[in-house]
């Protein structure tokens, strides 16, 4: 698979850089100071769940030792610079799906545009080589049913 030019592999590149954090701490920090109703327990409803999420997926990163596509397949380089060795699950999927549930759940007229960026974060790292479509479906389950339960905890 090669990747269809430099403007495609760009958009893929910083579709990918929108999930590796920045943009949860900014949101959430937002929220906070400007959402008397909801923002205070959005973050705190996302903080619980990245203080469970981060560390299960670290776990199951090294339980699996999957190594990369751009690691294992012949000439199948990878277009980034992998954040870590091992590929299984999708740190950056389930780290934009745990956020996309949690928009959904306080913001639900903006659940399906969050829904649709979490899942072009899994697809930019399926086209970007560093991840295999498991990688990015068990991502996406591991933050949707991490935020489901922080929701439920603090809900």
């Amino acid at each position: 698979m090669t990747l269809p030019g430099r403007p495609a592999s760009q958009l893929f590149r910083y579709v990918s850089k929108t999930g590796d954090g920045h943009l949860y701490l900014f949101l959430g920090a937002t929220l906070f100071y400007f959402d008397k109703q909801h923002g205070a327990l959005f973050f705190y409803t996302a903080l619980l769940a990245y203080a469970f999420e981060i560390p299960m997926y670290l776990t199951l990163k090294h339980l699996f030792k999957r190594q990369r596509p751009c690691d294992v397949l012949l000439h199948y380089k990878a277009h980034i610079v992998p954040s870590d060795k091992f590929s299984l699950p999708s740190g950056h999927t389930a780290a934009a799906f745990l956020m996309a549930t949690i928009i959904m759940h306080f913001y639900p007229g903006l659940g399906v545009v969050a829904y649709v960026w979490a899942s072009l974060v899994g697809l930019s790292r399926v086209v970007l080589r560093v991840h295999y479509p498991l990688d990015v479906i068990i991502g996406a389950l591991l933050g949707v049913s991490v935020a489901c339960g922080s929701i439920y905890a603090l809900g």
